[in-house]
């Protein structure tokens, strides 16, 4: 099975509910979820951008069961997904 590249748009998530997100999955024992390969955030002038590499959208689907809660939880709206098939990678 291929990878997937994921991204979210998340217009309403400022560094600081990024960061309370990011100690909610961390305290809920998914800091680091089975499947994820690769999460970078980048700011925008409205909001980030969060792109991830997951080993399969099964695993990605798994997570957003406890992402989804803590997402609203800290005030934003979960953003559609969009999907791209991963062709290759290359890390250090």
């Amino acid at each position: 099975m291929k990878n997937i590249l994921v991204q979210f748009n998340q217009i309403d998530f400022t560094v600081q509910r990024y960061e309370q997100t990011i100690k909610d999955l961390k305290a809920a024992g998914a800091g680091s979820p089975p499947g994820r390969l690769y999460h970078v955030a980048t700011l925008q002038p409205s909001g980030m951008l969060v792109t991830d590499v997951w080993e399969s959208e099964e695993a990605l689907n798994k997570f957003s069961e406890t992402l989804i809660p803590i997402l609203k939880k800290n005030g934003v709206t979960p953003a559609p997904p969009v999907f791209h098939q991963v062709h290759n990678i290359i890390s250090k």
